[in-house]
């Protein structure tokens, strides 16, 4: 395995560290604590990786522990934090590109039971969760929610517009322009674009599709191209997760490190 899954950088670790809760004190004494940062690189490993809890290397504790800190930090959404600083770094670093940005849902499948659990139309009616993205012109995640495989697109989309992280001091930033797929080519939807004061790019139904460019810009093919950078996290290719929650919580945390990997 690559060494670095089995590390937490000190650039990142930085960030991160801060965001922590501090340690509950334990009255009656027991066990000395697994150190953060420890918990925190197992965390990762297991996000890059998909491995079960329960065969995590021994060097970051054991797997409960890791998976029991994770439920906790969700629980208080440190990982939502963690989102929001990082996507600050890159935006002090690169600025986020806010002119173009677009947005698409992503099926994923969830074979264990919990919420946001719904029948896949596209594989035999599989149990399955989807994952709205939103992204900058670069394909930096800017909003990430959830539902269940059997939502239609259109119903997630000013949902994922409002959850937008970063938030400037009068309010969430928002984007200038929005390029969407056919799946959106619904007068509501337009609507709901135009009620947020940006412009929607919508591909028509029947419509030609155009070489990937609009004013020398790339359009929804960056959503894509994260969608796809996801899917490099193990954790998130399938949905293992009985919790919605905690998979929101890394699926917030593979955004957040997308945002990292851009300012190095």
């Amino acid at each position: 395995m690559d060494p670095k899954f089995r590390t937490v950088p000190e650039s990142l670790w930085r960030t991160v560290a801060p965001l922590l809760p501090p340690e509950r004190p334990k009255p009656k004494g027991g066990r000395p604590r697994v150190l953060d940062r420890v918990v925190f690189a197992g965390i990762l490993y297991r996000l890059r990786t998909g491995c079960q809890w329960k065969a995590l290397p021994s060097e970051f504790g054991s797997g409960s522990t890791c998976h029991l800190r994770l439920q906790q930090w969700a629980r208080d959404g440190v990982f939502t934090d963690i989102f929001v600083a990082l996507l600050k770094r890159y935006d002090k670093r690169r600025g986020i590109a806010w002119k173009w940005t677009a947005l698409d849902g992503f099926i994923v499948k969830a074979p264990k039971g919990g919420d946001l659990r719904g029948a896949n139309p596209t594989d035999r009616g599989k149990r399955g969760t989807k994952r709205h993205i939103l992204t900058d012109r670069r394909g930096v995640p800017l909003a990430a929610t959830l539902s269940a495989a059997n939502v239609h697109d259109k119903w997630l989309l000013a949902s994922t517009l409002d959850a937008v992280v970063l938030r400037a001091p009068r309010g969430p930033r928002r984007p200038e322009r929005l390029c969407l797929d056919k799946g959106y080519d619904f007068r509501d939807c337009e609507a709901a674009v135009r009620q947020r004061r940006i412009v929607p790019h919508i591909r028509r139904k029947g419509e030609q599709p155009l070489a990937g460019r609009v004013h020398g810009r790339p359009r929804r093919w960056v959503v894509e191209r994260t969608g796809s950078w996801h899917s490099r996290f193990r954790a998130l290719l399938i949905r293992w997760e009985r919790k919605a929650e905690n998979y929101l919580a890394i699926l917030h945390l593979a955004c957040g490190l997308i945002a990292f990997q851009q300012t190095r």
